[in-house]
């Protein structure tokens, strides 16, 4: 990916909504039967439609490629978030996974690329700290036949008394 179209969708992402997971655990459960439970009645239309047309902002394309966002509440003073964007082959994992933090409206986010993974899931959090269990894609390179692994990962970072980004993370392998 291009430097520039990076910047552009780091910058996008920064705008995107961080309420996703809220509103993820609002949707009405569904029933034994496999029947979701009933929704409120539909809503009347109530004045004219207003016709909108498509974005043609570059960066919104890179920002419309993340699908997943786990936004980091341990953290004190400092604004972190697990994001995870569509790309690669699908096949063979195709979760571009990073861990962002805020630097400041003059700066943006300063984005460390975890991985490519098939998904992610957030076990624990604490300052400096996230730990997480990744499914990936493996492929066995003398038969070519695909399969697939699940591994735990510490992944930490020096945590600064005035909140700001870290220069570096690391990424260890956990049990």
């Amino acid at each position: 990916m291009k430097p520039v179209t990076f910047l552009a969708a780091v910058l996008a992402l920064a705008a995107c909504d961080t309420q996703v997971e809220t509103r993820k655990a609002e949707v009405p459960p569904v029933e034994q039967t496999g029947t979701p439970t009933p929704a409120a009645a539909p809503l009347t239309a109530s004045g004219p439609a207003a016709t909108l047309q498509p974005e043609t902002a570059p960066n919104l394309q890179d920002a419309a490629s993340v699908v997943e966002l786990d936004e980091l509440r341990a953290q004190g003073t400092s604004t972190a978030k697990l994001f995870g964007t569509a790309g690669g082959d699908p096949a063979m994992n195709g979760l571009y996974t990073h861990l962002a933090f805020f630097q400041g409206p003059a700066e943006g986010w300063r984005v460390f690329r975890l991985g490519d993974f098939l998904e992610y899931r957030v076990l624990s959090e604490a300052p400096g700290r996230v730990d997480l269990e990744i499914k990936e894609s493996t492929m066995d390179q003398a038969t070519s036949a695909i399969g697939s692994r699940t591994r735990r990962v510490i992944v930490g970072w020096a945590v600064a008394a005035d909140g700001s980004a870290p220069p570096t993370v690391t990424f260890t392998p956990a049990q």
